[in-house]
């Protein structure tokens, strides 16, 4: 006869290995929803010009800011959901999870809307004018018309986990990615759709992400979680919205920080500059995304043994989860270095002077990635311990306080390189801050 595979499940010891199996899909998924932007961006550089190009890196931040109540909802819900599991009630689990489902739904339509509608003046308002601001307006309203399916997507990718079904997420994700490339493809470079074609081809790929997942939770299924009848709990939404505050606030943070900078930059160095910036925040979304994808495969293991009270398998996961994230911090400063001049080819390689301006921020900013990782997990950490405000402060300080600042007095002594390291100095903070906490907690949750 032949064995069955064993399933990973989250009352398990993990080691090392079962640990990395178990997070893969959920950081090859966060993988490939970063993906999005990167192909997008790609096509328009190369087919629809500079302007487009600067124009997309542009209005991207702020459409991502509308579409982080998705974060939220996952990761703070998941977290909540999770605990629930490892008290053994499985009907009130179920019961948040469609709550939360059908409230972000909600949510997404309502956004989706109400940034249809404010988006002309919104870009004006963030610097944006003639060719570029009607740029911006088509590319952005066509993004928004499938917000509410990325909420979904995005907060999926953290239930997938929950459910125990970490390669099923992996494969919608893939299929969502897989459709954005290839319509990209299609109706950039064949039919030289520009920044129409782009954006639909990621409007639909958010489609497939979004409504996939919907129609499996809502059927019978093999997982622990499935759609159902919900009744309304404002206590786990409050929970909920505050544990997630934390991914709420880094997203929204990030997304303003990178506004900052293009308005920065445009000023210190014109078009080239938010260009510059938009090739090395392609590679930093998908280096970005593998310790997102840990944190969020973690923390329903995390929340599970916190519920159980094995606190042992908490000190494991964490010591475990320290060395992971180092190795890979080492290992993408390396590949910084290596991919800095070849990528930025890829990208503006039509332009030497930009070109050679993206290669040598490109340098500099690398070194961010030895700290990042670190930064990431730590808050992630604390969502899974059902800790929201401690995670919401590190991510507070991470993506809104020390970037603002450092972005705002750096370049006042380096000019334009101040704006990379300001990256470097605000990630080194944070990683401290978190580390702190880190220390500061230890006897409360007992991870060590």
């Amino acid at each position: 006869m032949r064995k069955e595979k064993q399933t990973i499940k989250l009352s398990d010891h993990f080691t090392y290995g079962r640990l990395l199996k178990f997070t893969l899909p959920s950081i090859v998924m966060m993988i490939f929803s970063s993906i999005y932007g990167v192909v997008d961006g790609f096509f328009v550089s190369n087919f629809a010009g500079k302007t487009a190009f600067t124009a997309v890196n542009f209005i991207f931040p702020l459409l991502m800011i509308l579409g982080t109540v998705g974060f939220m909802f996952g990761t703070g819900g998941s977290a909540l959901v999770a605990r629930t599991l490892g008290e053994k009630d499985w009907e009130k689990a179920n019961s948040i999870f469609s709550l939360l489902v059908y409230v972000s739904l909600g949510l997404g339509v309502l956004i989706a809307a109400g940034g249809i509608l404010l988006l002309r003046p919104l870009a004006r308002l963030m610097g944006a004018e003639g060719q570029m601001l009607e740029d911006c307006v088509l590319y952005g309203r066509i993004i928004l018309c499938a917000l509410p399916a990325f909420v979904l997507q995005m907060e999926f990718q953290s239930f997938f986990v929950t459910a125990e079904k970490p390669k099923l997420g992996l494969a919608v994700t893939v299929a969502s990615g897989v459709t954005n490339m290839v319509l990209d493809g299609v109706l950039v470079g064949i039919f030289r759709g520009g920044l129409v074609g782009a954006a639909a081809a990621t409007a639909i790929s958010q489609l497939v992400g979004g409504v996939i997942p919907l129609i499996y939770f809502g059927r019978k299924n093999g997982s622990l979680l499935r759609l159902g009848k919900a009744r309304f709990d404002g206590r786990a939404l409050w929970k909920t919205c505050a544990n997630g505050s934390s991914e709420l606030m880094s997203n929204v943070s990030m997304s303003l920080v990178s506004m900052l900078y293009n308005i920065q930059l445009l000023n210190l160095a014109g078009e080239d500059g938010v260009s510059a910036y938009g090739t090395m925040m392609y590679v930093n979304m998908i280096f970005l995304a593998i310790f997102i994808g840990y944190s969020i495969g973690t923390a329903p293991v995390v929340g599970f043994h916190l519920g159980a009270e094995n606190y042992g398998e908490l000190r494991s996961l964490l010591k475990k989860s320290a060395v992971i994230v180092g190795s890979c911090s080492v290992a993408m400063l390396g590949l910084g270095f290596l991919l800095a001049r070849p990528l930025s080819v890829l990208f503006v390689g039509y332009d030497d002077a930009l070109c050679r301006l993206t290669v040598h921020g490109f340098y500099i900013f690398a070194v961010s990635f030895l700290f990042v990782g670190f930064a990431i997990f730590f808050s992630g950490f604390f969502t899974a311990l059902n800790d929201g405000l401690t995670s919401a402060v590190i991510s507070f300080l991470r993506t809104l306080v020390f970037q603002i600042a450092a972005v705002l007095l750096l370049p006042l002594i380096w000019g334009i390189d101040g704006i990379w390291w300001s990256i470097v100095v605000a990630e080194l903070m944070a990683a401290l801050v978190g580390a702190l906490f880190l220390v500061i907690k230890r006897k409360k949750f007992r991870y060590f």
